[in-house]
């Protein structure tokens, strides 16, 4: 018998490839994917790419002059989570990593994912009072952290929060304040109750390795794996919860729309922090998912340090934010830099200004240069660009949508789905879906519906090929004369103007004011601090 089906129903967005056919007919996209989602934990990938190339160097510390390749690195893992166990964390315990890019950040995300530890990612900038919040709200049981970095005393901050610290003894402490910690790991230096980072690796014994290699058959793809602390601009942290389901599957089908599943020369340097999901699931999980090596060129954010890093380690792929970039392409000196080696890159973090797009293909020479979108509840990316996409589409939009995720643009007021091209709030739904947000049942059902579907908060637009344009937050959007205006398009425009470096619209109030500076204040991952200039 002859079957019939109806055109429509074989349309749909098949994302192996950039799509072609503009197969939507509503703000509705669900990406189809010819590859099946992972199914491994951090540990099993790891020992993956190890297995596939030993030898390789996997991660590059220009500052502290650290190189190892994959075998070190996994002799390295398995001693320090032997350790961890050692101390007395167990699978389930909270550990809070506390400092820059260093080697041992690195180290301890897959240490602790081998052991069934949870990492906590703790921004490098908090000050006591955000620290002992962070700590106190997921029961941080141990920490790890630098004596300090630049201005930052993580030691002196701990026993001013703890005073208790002093007397304890490692491994034992008992604080009023931060009642579930036990350890405080210090990489770099000896203090009284403390355990030095050496003393955690000599205690993983061979009963310890035994016992790490006894555990791997009771760990979850689904365990939660690591909390990333996300505020935005208002309220005090939430702790996005994340499984080895959410990061292997994101850190994989990024990486597969990057090219790292066929390129051969995969060397890419990553100036953005590790506490924040772009440095750890775009840059550290790659690591174990894909193979590729890591170039970090500082332990803290520098410019010069960046260009100098990618064409001494001739690395071929960059990662960075807006303010980043724009940083690099108004560097003085920049010409004098050879980064030939350099084809491609990842802009994301926060809306990417078409202007600095436009400069970093003609100035840096990042041809194949690809903008991302995501939130780190979504683990964190669900659109991107094809490397290949032509100008406007780098400019304009964000990409497409990503493999095995669904997108819907709603009316926030009534939640329909509004017809294509019309703006409303972007909600994703999907294996990328954080589990909660740790401790907090009432915000978690705040922002995921019973149906599944996250609301991001941000106000965009879809075409027919699911590619998305963002146009601000819901929050921010200002009402003028009946009309909605958007921080972002008035930015978008202002950067259109030869003497104009970046733009900010401080978006709490309607904006009467232009203010001239020379440069602005940043945050730890390289976002403007808007809000200073209220």
């Amino acid at each position: 018998s002859t079957i019939y089906l109806h055109s429509k129903q074989l349309f749909g967005i098949h994302v192996d490839s950039p799509p072609i056919i503009p197969a939507l007919t509503t703000s509705y996209a669900h990406g189809t994917s010819s590859t099946s989602l992972r199914h491994t934990t951090i540990g099993e990938a790891l020992l993956k790419a190890v297995e596939r190339s030993p030898d390789t160097e996997a991660v590059v510390f220009l500052q502290d002059g650290v190189r190892k390749t994959f075998a070190q690195l996994q002799q390295d893992v398995d001693q320090a989570a032997a350790g961890l166990l050692a101390i007395g964390l167990q699978k389930g315990d909270r550990l809070g990593m506390w400092g820059p890019n260093t080697y041992e950040w690195i180290l301890f995300q897959f240490a602790t994912a081998k052991a069934g530890i949870i990492l906590v990612s703790v921004n490098p900038a908090y000050q006591p009072q955000e620290v002992e919040f962070a700590l106190r709200k997921v029961g941080c049981k141990a920490i790890v952290c630098l004596t300090q970095f630049k201005t930052q005393k993580y030691c002196d901050m701990l026993r001013q929060i703890c005073p208790e610290i002093e007397t304890s003894t490692p491994g034992d402490i008992r604080s009023a304040r931060l009642p579930d910690l036990r350890s405080v790991i210090v990489i770099d230096s000896r203090q009284p109750g403390m355990f030095h980072l050496e003393d955690v690796m000599q205690a993983g014994s061979s009963q310890y390795i035994q016992q790490l290699q006894d555990l791997q058959k009771k760990i979850s793809f689904d365990d939660p794996i690591n909390i990333q602390f996300t505020s935005g601009t208002t309220g005090v942290p939430k702790g996005a919860t994340l499984s080895h389901h959410n990061i292997i599957n994101n850190a994989y089908f990024v990486g597969s729309r990057m090219g790292y599943t066929w390129r051969p020369d995969l060397r890419i340097c990553l100036p953005v922090p590790m506490y924040h999901c772009f440095g750890s699931v775009g840059g550290g999980m790659c690591i174990a998912v894909h193979g590729i090596s890591i170039v970090f060129p500082s332990a803290g954010y520098e410019g010069k340090a960046t260009l100098a890093a990618l064409e001494s380690e001739r690395c071929t792929y960059i990662y960075g934010t807006p303010t980043m970039y724009v940083d690099w392409i108004n560097q003085p000196d920049l010409a004098k830099y050879d980064l030939s080696s350099v084809h491609s890159g990842i802009m994301a973090g926060s809306p990417c200004p078409p202007e600095v797009v436009k400069k970093v293909i003609t100035m840096m020479g990042v041809k194949e240069i690809t903008i991302g979108y995501g939130t780190t509840e979504n683990s964190p990316v669900t659109f991107c660009g094809s490397p290949s996409d032509n100008l406007d589409r780098k400019c304009d939009t964000v990409g497409y949508i990503m493999d095995h995720i669904e997108a819907k643009i709603v009316n926030p007021s009534t939640g329909e789905i509004v017809p294509l091209g019309m703006l409303g709030e972007v909600m994703i739904r999907g294996y990328c879906v954080m589990l909660e947000y740790w401790g907090d049942e009432a915000k978690t059902r705040e922002c995921i519906t019973k149906e599944g579907w996250y609301k991001t908060g941000d106000i965009g637009s879809m075409d027919a090929h699911s590619y998305l344009r963002i146009e601000g937050r819901i929050k921010d959007m200002i009402i003028r004369g009946g009309e909605n205006i958007y921080p972002a398009e008035i930015e978008q425009f202002l950067h259109t103007h030869p003497k104009i470096k970046e733009a900010q619209i401080a978006h709490f109030k309607i904006p009467r004011y232009v203010l001239f500076v020379t440069s602005y204040p940043l945050t730890i991952t390289g976002k403007v601090r808007a809000h200073i200039f209220l």
